[in-house]
This record gives structure tokens, sequence and C-alpha cells, in this order.
């Protein structure tokens, strides 16, 4: 009997023991978070906000204009408004106005500001169910001009130093040799295409051609002067003497 005793004894200490190592090591866990709350720093949670569907809708749109290409970028959608701007051509212009969504369809009518010779407004759709794509008509306001139809794709800019056919004039400091044997109209297209890998959107149609027609450029700006790296400020004026001396000196230049 004493040793039955015992055992139910020692039974019971045994299962006492693991009770209080399963509290203790429940006690140390730390619960885990529920991805749509936010902890606070009183150990209180919050409910984190869904995103807007209407984020969706902002970005940055290119493809073609006519001859040119263009890039939209949607920057405001908030209630039944829209804002944002437009790159072409060598102009950089805002543009405001209203949506309408019919379905998973948003119809948007924006007007630019009607202070230039080429402004006009714009018809566009973005339907929920493919929101990176953009269709659309723009009007001018002058008389006479072409009205044209659009179809953009998302697609953001991103400075790359290493693309084009002369990638060392955004890499490396150029030396006089690797410049000097060069005509004038290859150094003019080494130069300006600094200037392309940071989005700009070039004035001069034959510059705007050059450019467009490459894959990696996204007209993004009309002002780069305080985007240029110190390499390619150096690089720019080097280029542009013996851009210089082209001219000058002609077919004897670098013979």
């Amino acid at each position: 009997m004493r040793k039955f005793l015992v055992l139910l004894l020692a039974g019971s200490f045994i299962i006492s023991c693991n009770n209080n190592k399963s509290d203790t090591k429940a006690d140390k866990e730390t619960p885990k978070e529920n991805p749509d709350t936010t902890i606070l720093q009183n150990g209180s949670t919050t409910p984190v906000p869904a995103p807007s569907p209407l984020e969706k809708l902002l970005g940055s749109f290119v493809g073609a204009f006519g001859t040119n290409k263009i890039t939209m970028l949607i920057t405001k959608v908030v209630g039944d408004s829209v804002g944002g701007r437009t790159i072409v051509g060598g102009n950089d212009r805002p543009f405001s106005g209203t949506f309408i969504k019919t379905g998973t369809s948003f119809s948007f009518s924006a007007k630019e500001p009607g202070d230039h010779k080429d402004d006009g407004e714009f018809s566009f759709m973005i339907d929920e169910s493919a929101p990176d794509a953009v269709t659309g008509s723009w009007k001018p306001n002058a008389k006479g001009k072409e009205e044209k139809k659009y179809q953009l794709q998302r697609k953001v800019y991103e400075y790359k130093p290493g693309v084009g056919d002369y990638p060392q004039a955004s890499q490396r400091l150029l030396k006089a040799k690797d410049v000097e044997n060069m005509m004038k109209e290859d150094l003019e297209f080494m130069r300006n295409e600094i200037f392309a890998r940071h989005g700009y959107c070039f004035n001069r149609k034959h510059l705007r051609q050059q450019f467009e027609m490459q894959d990696w450029y996204v007209p993004n700006t009309v002002d780069i002067k305080g985007f240029l790296t110190e390499i390619e400020k150096n690089n720019i004026a080097l280029i542009k003497r013996y851009e210089k001396y082209a001219e000058e000196y002609g077919d004897e230049y670098g013979r």
C-alpha cells in the first residue's frame, strides 16, 4: 500500500512539472500578428486600411501619339476628379478633369490649361481588369489641327546609365581619344543621348525621332539640369568642344 502511494505521488509531481513547463513555453511565445492589424506602442492594435482601388489608376503610361511618343502621368484620382501631366513634342503640360465609373470601366475627360497653342482635351478609358492600359483620344483646341487617338501602356521611367549606343558617356570621364575621330553628327547624338537617358523630351524633331525609336527611352521631363551627374556634365562640355572643332574643320577634322 505504501509503495502504491509513493508511485501515485511521484506521478502527480511529474504531471505537475510538465504542465508548468507548457505554461512557461506558452508565456514566452510571441503572439502571431494579424496581417490586417498594426501593433501600436501601447500594445493595442488598429486595423490597417485597405488600399483604395483608385490607386491602381495612378502611374506613367507611354505610347505613340501621332508621329511622336507621349508620356501620360496620372498623379491624382480622388472622388470624381483626375489630375496629371503629359510630356510630348518637347512640351510638359498639366491636365485636370473628372471621371465616371461604369461597370469595371473608368471614363476620363480632362483638359489642358488652354494657354498654349498645342493644348487640347483628353478623353480616355482604363478598365479595372486591365489597369496597365490607357485607350483614348485627344482633341486640339486650335481649329484645323488633327485629333489624335492613342493606346498607351504602363511604363515607369528609370535612369539607366548603361543603355544606348554610347553608355560610356554616362559611366566614366571621357578622354580626347574617345571623341577626337568622331563625326559631328555622331558627337551630337552621343551628347544628346546623355539627356535621353534622363528622360529628356526633345524639342527638335530629328532628335525626338532618333530617340523615340529606342525601347529604353521614356520621355519624362523637359528640365534635367538638376539630374545630370558630374561625370555627365564634364563629358557634355568635352563633346561640345569637339563638335565645334568638327564643324569648323569639316572633312579635315579627325583625318
